[in-house]
């Protein structure tokens, strides 16, 4: 992989003003940080919205909503002094199709659209499972890139299409005018290659999937491009304005910041999703890490983010929606958002262990009444029924903490590799519960910290990209000696250990 690190440049400046544009599945911000040798602050420029659309049948994006936020966010970040760089990462596998013009074909479907139903065992009668997994190194996941081109295959867009842009990489193409897809997201796609870090013309070919339509792939840390003339007097930006390509994935920008201090670490980026795993320096590909579901994503400088998808806060995120609702069905359903301070202080007291569900089950993956799915789940099981909001998050919490301690076993055992301490970042990391959860089920030391994990490892592949570092130590050193993180030790107790293994045997894993 070329190093796309300069040397610092003579007389630079001690600090540096950095643009980190962060879209996740509710909300984008654009994010300003400062970034020295012993400097890394980060504040909140702007936020925006981002709501789905379903139209005609189908999920879709409000991609030019997104773009519209961007434009403000940089509006407001670059009203106090210049930007030295801007940077875009967002959640992986959705594409926007462009025509010969360069003209974006339609708003892009959400990866939680049902399209890709039963798709994946069409593409298994050509390249079955076990060699796809061996090609690509990716877990089975419905919403998978391939499966999702697999879907489009004989319309219109697809026919019309000149290019496939990645999420970022198309509003990055919008910021600057130039095109490229950007490599840790590419990862994720299920039609790379994670050994030579390039396409799997193979998979591609026997599937029918062009691979002429991604532009050139762009490695973290090089240039792509500058703002637009047109992009500068939308913004009031009035110097000309990098764009750099970051770990364009917000969980391969998110393991970037990682504030490990030694090579013996797991981690679990949280937020809608839980990502847990460890960083190698080459995939696992056996038929053992297919079926655990393992998946190999790339990284920054070479490195294979192994690591498991769980549904994550998204079972809590849907919940608190539909209790704000009244829409749902299911246990403790009224109009009116519920506290959520409160209702985790109240989770805390509920009974541990007493319901759990298998937080990988696609019954959680689509919008809808989680808490009734929650307790559809429980029933199913011949559990308690959790009755209220707290019993619910409970079972939510204990059922992620359960679902953290197996990926991380798992991980260890499949990798052959020892872990002494878990690194919580994301969302999650501001939740004491359920920090608190993992560290009693994983049986090992917790560090929580830094929240805002996505935005940081964003600005900090662009500040090396300025010569401010030279690896990923140096980025994670920096971040272990400025970041607020906090510290959750294992329960000593035998009988809560013991709880958890029962648990463990309880709940079989999907």
């Amino acid at each position: 992989m070329p190093n796309l690190t300069p040397n610092p440049a003579p007389g630079a400046p001690a600090s540096h003003r950095f643009a980190a544009i962060d879209l996740g599945a509710s909300s984008g911000r654009v994010m300003v940080a400062r970034a020295g040798p012993d400097t890394l602050d980060l504040q909140e420029a702007h936020r925006f919205p981002n709501r789905p659309v379903r139209a005609a049948g189908t999920l879709h994006w409000d991609v030019l909503s997104l773009y519209a936020g961007i434009l403000d966010g940089l509006r407001a970040a670059g009203s106090a002094a210049p930007l030295t760089s801007i940077g875009i990462d967002s959640w992986a596998v959705d594409y926007g199709l462009l025509d010969a013009d360069g003209a974006l074909l339609g708003n892009p479907v959400h990866y939680r659209d049902s399209r890709t139903e039963g798709i994946a065992a069409t593409a298994w009668k050509t390249v079955p499972a076990t060699e796809l997994y061996a090609a690509t190194g990716i877990q089975h996941a419905p919403l998978n890139t391939l499966y999702q081109l697999m879907a489009a295959q004989g319309s219109a867009q697809l026919a019309a299409a000149q290019h496939l842009l990645l999420i970022p990489d198309l509003l990055t193409y919008w910021l600057t005018g130039e095109l490229g897809t950007e490599l840790t997201n590419a990862s994720t796609t299920q039609l790379m290659d994670p050994g030579t870090g390039d396409w799997s013309q193979e998979v591609a070919a026997r599937l029918g999937i062009d691979l002429g339509l991604f532009p050139p792939l762009r490695h973290p840390g090089a240039p792509a491009g500058h703002l637009l003339p047109q992009v500068l007097e939308d913004t009031g930006l009035n110097t000309p304005t990098p764009v750099t390509t970051v770990a364009s994935h917000d969980t391969a920008s998110a393991v970037a910041a990682v504030p490990a201090t030694t090579e013996n670490f797991a981690y679990i980026c949280t937020g809608t999703w839980s990502l847990a795993g460890l960083e190698l320096t080459a995939p696992i590909r056996t038929e053992e890490s297919r079926e655990a579901n393992f998946t190999n994503e790339l990284g920054i400088d070479g490195t294979v983010r192994y690591l498991r998808n769980i549904m994550g806060l998204w079972l809590l995120q849907e919940c608190l929606r539909t209790w704000a609702t009244g829409t749902g069905t299911g246990p403790g359903t009224r109009a009116g958002a519920p506290d959520l301070e409160a209702l985790l202080r109240e989770a805390a007291t509920a009974p541990a262990l007493r319901s759990l569900v298998d937080a990988a089950d696609p019954a959680f993956l689509s919008p809808g009444d989680m808490p009734r799915r929650i307790a559809e789940a429980c029933r199913a099981t011949g559990q308690p029924v959790p009755d209220t909001p707290a019993e619910t998050t409970r079972c939510i919490l204990d059922s992620l903490a359960l679902a953290h301690r197996r990926a991380v076993k798992d991980a260890q055992r499949l990798a052959d590799r020892a872990v002494d301490v878990v690194h919580i970042v994301g969302g999650g990391a501001r939740n004491a519960l359920l920090c608190q959860l993992t560290a009693d089920a994983c049986g090992l030391p917790v560090i929580a910290g830094p929240a805002e994990a996505a935005a940081l490892g964003n600005v900090l592949v662009q500040a090396r990209a300025q010569g401010l570092m030279r690896d990923r130590h140096e980025m994670r050193a920096l971040l272990a000696r400025t970041q607020q993180l906090t510290r959750y030790e294992p329960t000593g107790d035998p009988a809560r250990r013991a709880a958890w293994d029962e648990a463990a045997r309880r709940v079989p894993a999907s």
